[in-house]
């Protein structure tokens, strides 16, 4: 075993960890699901229930794949997508900073998910004790390009950002 292990171990269990919190408090920290499914259906996200249903499952999900270093790419790809989902519809506006609800979070996440998804899971891995790691170009190709279409499918299928009222030229005076 290397030091380079033991490395990724650490971020696919900080970010593992941190995907499956944050899918358990979607689904019962604060508004619980109700208040998961105004948030997103306030982000311009039709069928908020599920929206929070399919986040809670994909958060979690990818974090328990991660945790055990099983589909890696696949574990990578969820996260990416949904941290691409969020930066997209809820923090891009803000700019960059966290403290002002800006992206720097989400890209913080998104960013090591896909540098996971280039290197692997390393040698503590489910993915090595079965034989079944793809890293490289690979792993990071399959990790963002399915993130990608994902993201691409659920805003096609579901966005429908709400209406910006009109303005007149006597308004605007």
């Amino acid at each position: 075993m290397e030091v380079t292990d033991v490395a990724l171990l650490l971020l696919r269990l900080v970010v593992g960890v941190t995907m499956i919190a944050h899918g358990v408090n979607h689904w019962i920290g604060g508004g619980r699901i109700p208040g998961t499914a105004r948030w997103f259906s306030g982000l311009g996200l039709r069928n908020g229930v599920l929206q929070a249903w399919l986040s809670v499952i994909t958060e979690i999900g990818a974090g328990a794949l991660l945790v055990l270093g099983l589909f890696t790419p696949l574990a990578a790809a969820a996260v990416v997508s949904v941290m691409l989902v969020a930066g997209l519809l809820a923090h891009r506006a803000n700019g960059f900073f966290v403290f002002k609800e800006g992206y720097e979070y989400v890209l913080v996440l998104a960013v090591v998910a896909l540098a996971l998804g280039l290197l692997g899971p390393g040698w503590l891995s489910l993915d090595h004790a079965a034989d079944i790691e793809i890293t490289g170009w690979a792993g990071g190709g399959i990790a963002l390009g399915v993130a990608v279409l994902a993201t691409a499918a659920l805003l096609s299928v579901f966005y429908r950002p709400a209406p910006v009222p009109e303005t007149t030229t006597e308004e605007v005076r």
